[in-house]
């Protein structure tokens, strides 16, 4: 498997330089908020989406400010959805460190994801990259549907198959395949945009695919707590797999859990053994292949290269990582 080093190798000046340039884009002449972006910048994560645009650039050609500007867009973006996200699950803690809402209270944090959100439109208007704009403007519109089709449909549990693609398409897929596309748009590749905009959703979709899967596994092998999705009522494909294909007493015992024991460990984790029990997370592991083979195919026609193979092997990442 290729490491996180070897992936990072043929852009890692291009991460440095861009970690120092979304510093400064963060800057405000409000102090607090000035603090709270800091602590938030501190607390960053693997940074896999600028990761994406950069390898995708450099595939296609020569990674510029506009570049950059991408990169900076997509990961003001994202922080913002976070710490929105955080709010609305009333959580206190992300990546190990406390969240913005469990130290400054629920207000704050609103106004600091709106601020984000803010600085992806002056950004953008300041250096003239409205084309850069359409695509993270429609990413926002897609995250937003793809949450609230989940809401609702968590409050029926009739979710299918069909409607849990389309939510992760919007809500997990689309950030990643924005990222791909505007890779493509800031080299002036417009050829292969949309190919790469294609890329991008699939692997998004094969990534959420392999956090589904995480939700069974062993706590102490992936170093979070499993169980969180029949806790929090989610419809994810290993459940709907088993419901579907179940006979009707397990359907029966699982809805009943998932409405009415979501909160009672042990039974959250029977209902986990039910669904690993008939089949659910080996079909989830079989789609997740399929998007990953498919992304692959999109790239044979691209020239070789070291940033080509980091690509490759950040798809191998997503679908391999062990948590």
């Amino acid at each position: 498997m290729t490491s996180a080093k070897e992936i990072m190798q043929p852009v890692s000046h291009e991460m440095k330089e861009f970690e120092n340039r979304f510093r400064e884009s963060m800057k405000s002449e409000v102090p607090m908020l000035d603090k709270v972006t800091h602590y938030v910048i501190r607390r960053k994560g693997k940074q896999m989406r600028p990761l994406f645009i950069f390898l995708t650039a450099k595939m296609l050609g020569t990674v510029n400010d506009k570049t950059y500007d991408a990169a900076t867009l997509v990961e003001l973006l994202h922080t913002a959805t976070l710490v929105h996200d955080d709010v609305v699950d009333d959580a206190n803690e992300r990546r190990g460190f406390f969240s913005i809402n469990a130290l400054w209270k629920n207000k704050i944090a609103v106004l600091v994801g709106d601020y984000m959100l803010s600085k992806v439109l002056t950004l953008s208007i300041e250096k003239n990259n409205t084309d850069l704009l359409e695509i993270v403007a429609r990413s926002v519109k897609e995250m937003s549907e793809g949450e609230l089709l989940q809401i609702e449909k968590a409050r029926k549990l009739d979710i299918t198959e069909e409607v849990y693609f389309q939510v992760i398409k919007k809500k997990t897929a689309s950030l990643i395949s924005t990222c791909c596309e505007a890779g493509a748009i800031s080299v002036n590749r417009l050829d292969v945009a949309p190919q790469m905009r294609a890329f991008g959703e699939l692997i998004g979709i094969a990534f959420q695919l392999k956090d589904d899967i995480f939700d069974y596994g062993e706590p102490n092998e992936i170093g979070k707590p499993t169980g969180i999705d029949i806790r929090e009522r989610k419809m994810t494909l290993p459940l709907i797999y088993a419901l579907n294909n179940a006979p009707s007493e397990v359907r029966k015992e699982l809805i009943n859990i998932v409405k009415n024991h979501n909160e009672n460990p042990q039974k959250v984790k029977r209902a986990m053994a039910l669904v690993i029990e008939h089949g659910g997370i080996d079909y989830a592991h079989k789609k997740m292949l399929e998007y990953r083979n498919q992304a692959l195919t999109l790239l044979e026609s691209i020239a070789p290269s070291d940033a080509k193979d980091a690509l490759l092997g950040l798809v191998e990442y997503t679908t391999t990582r062990k948590k």
